[in-house]
């Protein structure tokens, strides 16, 4: 049996196709070899933990081997890659379908109350392996569990899912798919292969750009939209959609003129994410603001040089810099963080909070 976490099923790293049905895994090839090899050896570890940044394609290296491993590991060799299961292979579409009955996946769940999906997940998403697992396998010799977000599981979910990691039911096989990982329970991690996944190249996250993700972009543009995904092609579809590029740029046009703030650029990204469908775009703007300022202060404080986007904004940084210290824009960096987050979590106005967003720096900049 196998167990993946992650929350990535919204995007899949080479278009809008969730992980569950996505054949293509586009890079990650020392990953995909790790867990190949680690089949081929007879002695599979249990329980695997799949981290590394949102959108590298995690969750979907996840159903790669969790298909295969299901399949009984006869697909090897295919033109694919070690792990690749073809898409018309009847355990891909039971997997993609959620027919499989060797199969689950856990993630958070909808609040049967508020119709809303939960923050986080509780245990009650955990007790369905109990059921899983006390059967024996239904198709194969393996059963495969797919936990997405191995990081938003409580303490109680958490513990639960532990108790099959300490005793894990034979042919089963735990994959936890997680971006934050030291979010997780030390004995959780201490009883897994940890399998760390780095972001993409550049040059290969601007062909999916051009070729799935966004083939509309003019050149200029996609590379501005290449580099602020950083490697992510999951990020990169996510502002693709909410206009990323251009949210981006009217960001830059503000802070440039800071401490001078223009009043009427602000209001009007504050219309923006303000409208009935303008949560996705409150959501992808208050994390481009926290990403800027997050480079700001890291790349500063590495001395590495800035991985600013164009001269202009290099020129930008280091005059904010000028003008303030390293700590002083970490202050203003963990400040913006919180009220983002909190705006997020008691569903503050985000026309409000986005005023005041900007007011913050424009204070910040002028101190």
């Amino acid at each position: 049996m196998s167990i993946l976490v992650e929350q990535e099923n919204a995007v899949s790293p080479c278009g809008p196709l969730p992980p569950r049905e996505n054949s293509v895994l586009h890079g990650h090839e020392t990953a995909i070899n790790t867990l190949f090899d680690a089949w081929r050896s007879g002695r599979l570890h249990h329980a695997w933990i799949l981290s590394g940044p949102r959108g590298i394609g995690k969750a979907t290296l996840a159903f790669h081997f969790a298909r295969f491993v299901l399949a009984g590991g006869t697909q090897e060799g295919a033109d694919g890659g070690p792990l690749f299961i073809a898409p018309d292979h009847p355990v891909f579409r039971r997997v993609a379908s959620g027919g499989h009955a060797d199969f689950m996946t856990i993630e958070r769940s909808v609040n049967e109350k508020t119709g809303k999906r939960r923050t986080e997940i509780v245990v009650d998403d955990v007790r369905r392996v109990g059921r899983l697992v006390s059967l024996t396998p239904g198709e194969g010799l393996w059963r495969v569990i797919i936990v997405d977000g191995a990081e938003d599981m409580n303490r109680n979910a958490a513990n639960a899912i532990l108790k099959y990691l300490e005793e894990p039911p034979p042919q089963t096989l735990f994959l936890l798919v997680s971006h934050a990982p030291a979010r997780l329970l030390p004995t959780v991690r201490s009883r897994c292969r940890s399998l760390s996944m780095r972001p993409l190249a550049d040059s290969l996250v601007n062909d999916l750009i051009a070729g799935q993700i966004a083939p509309g972009l003019e050149a200029q543009e996609r590379e501005l939209l290449t580099s602020i995904s950083e490697g992510s092609p999951g990020r990169a579809l996510m502002l693709a959609e909410q206009g990323g590029v251009a949210l981006y740029e009217n960001l830059i046009d503000i802070l440039d003129d800071l401490p001078n703030l223009d009043i009427r650029a602000v209001h009007g990204l504050g219309d923006k994410v303000a409208r009935k469908d303008g949560a996705e775009a409150f959501h992808t703007l208050s994390g481009l603001i926290v990403w800027w300022l997050n480079h700001l202060v890291c790349d500063s404080a590495k001395d590495s040089g800035t991985r600013a986007i164009s001269a202009r904004e290099e020129a930008l940084r280091r005059r904010l810099l000028a003008e303030g210290d390293l700590e002083h824009w970490a202050q203003v960096w963990e400040k913006l963080s919180r009220l983002f987050a909190r705006a997020e979590a008691v569903n503050l106005e985000p026309k409000q909070v986005i005023l005041n967003a900007f007011t913050a720096l424009q204070q910040a900049a002028g101190d």
